[in-house]
C-alpha cells in the first residue's frame, strides 16, 4: 500500500496544513467538509504538495518533521521543488 505526505493550502486563510494518508482524494473530501478542527475553518483546501511512502510510519514521520517547521518560507521553498502528485500546482516531480 502506498501513503502519502501532503500539504494544503487555503487561499480564504492563507495558510498550510500538512498531514498522511493513503487516500488523497478521500482526505482532502474530509478537510474540505464541514467539520471541528483546523480544516474545518475553510472549505477552499488544494494539495500542493505530496511525497509517496511505502509505510505508514515513514508518512508519519515526515508529517512530524514539517510540522515543526515554524518557517513558512522553509514550506514554501518544498513546494516549490514540485510534488509527486500530478493535480498540484507545484508541477510534479
Amino acid at each position: 500500500m502506498v501513503y502519502y505526505f501532503y500539504i494544503l493550502y487555503s487561499k480564504s486563510l492563507d495558510k498550510f496544513y500538512n498531514g498522511h494518508t493513503n487516500d488523497l482524494a478521500g482526505r482532502l473530501r474530509r478537510h474540505n467538509s464541514d467539520h471541528k478542527g483546523y480544516t474545518g475553518k475553510s472549505d477552499d483546501w488544494k494539495i500542493v504538495y505530496t511525497e509517496k511512502y511505502i509505510s505508514k510510519s515513514e508518512a508519519y514521520a515526515r508529517e512530524r518533521q514539517v510540522k515543526k517547521w515554524k518557517n513558512r518560507k522553509r514550506i514554501m521553498r518544498l513546494i516549490a521543488k514540485g510534488s509527486e502528485h500530478p493535480d498540484c500546482k507545484s508541477g510534479g516531480s
